[in-house]
């Protein structure tokens, strides 16, 4: 998932950025309204955690600007604004969640997950496609009801695939969901991991619609021994 972090505290941001990483999320972080007004332009995230008190401006402004525009990416307020009345406002303004200062990273990953769950129409803590399961909350994956060996960047893919599963993600889409600003990609990265996540899941089970992009498919038989990596 591609998030971008709007924290003008560097502590802060550092934590937050090395806890999505390691979730596997690739996390833009900018710390001032301007920055954040400007990586808005593009909509390639799939999730923004504001900050509210920023320099040069309110993190509610952007907000506000977003839901204004009609965009509907989720917004997740961590802020240390802890009244109630501050509360209601943020999420009047449509932000999706509301988190307060100081916070347990363990209980923001847990809110980001109901927020993708939220999103991508999943209410159950586990998402299928089929007979294929994965578990956001372990990081787990499994195909006929075997566990999948997966890499960090494999299970990322297809985390992207299974929330957007009834729609076709294009080679950029996908690489923008998997990378940062700061990542070095070659071009073909994609494919390469789209290639070894089909081995072990089965290459029926991805489709490449022509002009439009790859996408999940809800593929119910007996996987092959070397789609589960034995």
């Amino acid at each position: 998932m591609r998030i971008l972090l709007v924290e003008d505290d560097a502590m802060i941001g550092r934590a937050v950025r090395l806890a999505l990483g390691d979730e596997g999320h690739a996390t833009d972080w900018v710390r001032d309204t301007p920055s954040a007004s400007i990586a808005l332009t593009e909509p390639i995230y799939d999730l923004v955690l504001l900050d509210l008190g920023l320099p040069s401006g309110d993190g509610l402004d952007i907000l506000r600007s977003m839901r204004r525009r009609g965009e509907q990416t989720p917004v997740l307020i961590v802020t240390a604004r802890d009244s109630v009345t501050q509360r209601i406002t943020g999420l009047d303004a449509g932000a999706d969640d509301y988190i307060l200062k100081p916070f347990d990273l363990d209980e923001l990953l847990a809110r980001i997950r109901a927020v993708q769950r939220r999103q991508a129409q999943q209410p159950n803590p586990s998402w299928s496609c089929g007979d294929l399961v994965l578990t956001p909350s372990s990081k787990t994956a499994s195909l006929a009801g075997q566990p999948l060996n997966l890499s960090a960047k494999e299970y990322a893919l297809l985390e992207v695939l299974m929330q957007h599963q009834h729609q076709s993600m294009t080679k950029q889409q996908l690489q923008d969901a998997l990378y940062d600003w700061d990542s070095d990609v070659d071009s073909n990265v994609v494919e390469v991991f789209l290639y070894r996540l089909r081995r072990k899941i089965g290459n029926e089970r991805i489709s490449n619609q022509r002009g439009l992009g790859y996408r999940l498919e809800p593929v119910q038989q007996p996987p092959v021994g070397e789609h589960l990596g034995h």
